[in-house]
């Protein structure tokens, strides 16, 4: 299959890293199916955009029925929920269980529900962050996203048991300036970007689990 063959389904394109990898995946020759929660003045050139929220299962099974008889060499899950730095004690718990609802159970939902629009030797690709890394966490702080986050790291681990030798990546994309990593974050988008493109091609046909970031590093558990 050619490069320009390729496609790839991207779940939260409407700014920052999934408009970052959109773009980049386009100019690479890649067809590219860029979902957001609203298609109105979605800027995406030479994508094809639909609109979805992971958290509205009518919309996921919209596009599922839309892409019928299509498959995709890459499923990336990039949508989720933000930051909040306060202690579980200081956050009102429909925010955490909001939280845990957008980063860990519908990502996953999504996964399962388009597994058969998942190309042979495809890759299934989840963003999550190494602050979800129960073993990493040095500081404490960020607790209802910290706990999303290893969430949904469990929930793949069981996801990819399910389905044994399917390659299925989670994806930390390192601290990056957006509107979610701030302005005082490490890297900016394209490095980030282009780190991830890498590490997922490398991953290709794998057939197994890994918890990464973006210069391929692997994360503890």
């Amino acid at each position: 299959m050619t490069e320009a063959a390729r496609s790839i389904l991207l779940i939260g394109t409407s700014r920052g890293l999934g408009k970052g990898l959109a773009e980049v995946y386009v100019k690479a020759g890649w067809s590219v199916l860029a979902t957001v929660r609203d298609a109105k003045g979605a800027d995406l050139a030479g994508a094809e955009v639909a609109a979805v929220d992971i958290d509205k299962p009518e919309t996921v099974d919209a596009l599922h029925a839309a892409t019928e008889g299509r498959s995709f060499e890459v499923i990336f899950i990039v949508a989720g929920a933000g930051v909040s730095y306060a202690p579980i004690t200081q956050t009102p718990v429909e925010d955490s269980l909001s939280l845990y609802r957008t980063n860990a159970i519908s990502p996953v939902l999504f996964a399962e529900r388009f597994m058969d629009r998942l190309a042979p030797e495809g890759q299934i690709v989840f963003m999550t962050s190494k602050m979800g890394s129960i073993e990493g966490n040095r500081i404490g702080g960020a607790d209802a996203y910290r706990a999303s986050k290893a969430a949904l790291n469990m929930l793949v681990k069981s996801f990819s048991v399910r389905h044994a030798g399917v390659t299925t990546t989670l994806m930390h994309p390192g601290w990056v300036r957006t509107d979610m990593g701030g302005p005082n974050a490490a890297i900016d988008v394209d490095t980030s970007v282009a780190g991830m493109i890498k590490v997922l091609g490398e991953r290709a046909g794998k057939g197994d689990l890994a918890y990464v970031d973006y210069t391929g590093a692997v994360l503890p558990w």
